[in-house]
């Protein structure tokens, strides 16, 4: 959806990166690996970013990281359009509130760092949650957007010691 409206390839990538999870942050030789592009082309793009005010940089040793600018007055704007692109934000949030027993719902895997996948990544977190209910409502919103979900299902007790190792977006939580 985003590539009709932006052409150039590394603009979504870098956009995604940044603006999916606002705690991403990256130099241009990691760019490099992750996107498999040329560094000319990312440090173009990046440059681009930095003087709209919309990525901010600092250095640490040698290399110059960038991350999203969190206090930019597009930020919400940019982020919010990211997750409706992935079309993840209304499926999680259906899918939570028709099982009632979640009390969160993360996004984890390549997704919460900031890459493009077929596959997305989510942690329920909630006491006791219907397996088989969930596994018909997954493959309903899996032929809705076109792509492969993959779900863990913790308890509230376990959020610490499983987040210390996995990076994650929290995309959806009960209001109670």
């Amino acid at each position: 959806m985003l590539d009709a409206l932006i052409t150039s390839k590394t603009r979504i990538k870098i956009l995604l990166k940044f603006f999916l999870n606002k705690d991403n942050k990256s130099y241009l030789r990691s760019l490099e690996q992750e996107f498999g592009e040329s560094s000319n082309a990312i440090r173009i793009e990046l440059n681009r970013f930095e003087e709209a005010g919309l990525l901010k940089s600092h250095l640490e040793g040698n290399k110059k990281y960038y991350q999203a600018n969190i206090s930019h007055p597009l930020f919400s704007e940019i982020h919010s359009i990211i997750i409706k692109m992935i079309g993840i934000d209304k499926i999680i949030e259906n899918i939570a509130q028709r099982l009632k027993q979640v009390d969160a719902a993360y996004l984890a895997g390549n997704f919460a760092q900031g890459l493009d996948s077929r596959i997305i990544d989510i942690i329920l977190v909630g006491e006791e949650i219907d397996g088989k209910l969930i596994n018909q409502y997954i493959q309903k919103a899996e032929k809705l957007i076109n792509r492969k979900i993959r779900y863990i299902h913790i308890k509230q007790r376990e959020m610490n010691e499983y987040f210390a190792n996995t990076p994650t977006l929290l995309i959806w939580t009960n209001e109670k």
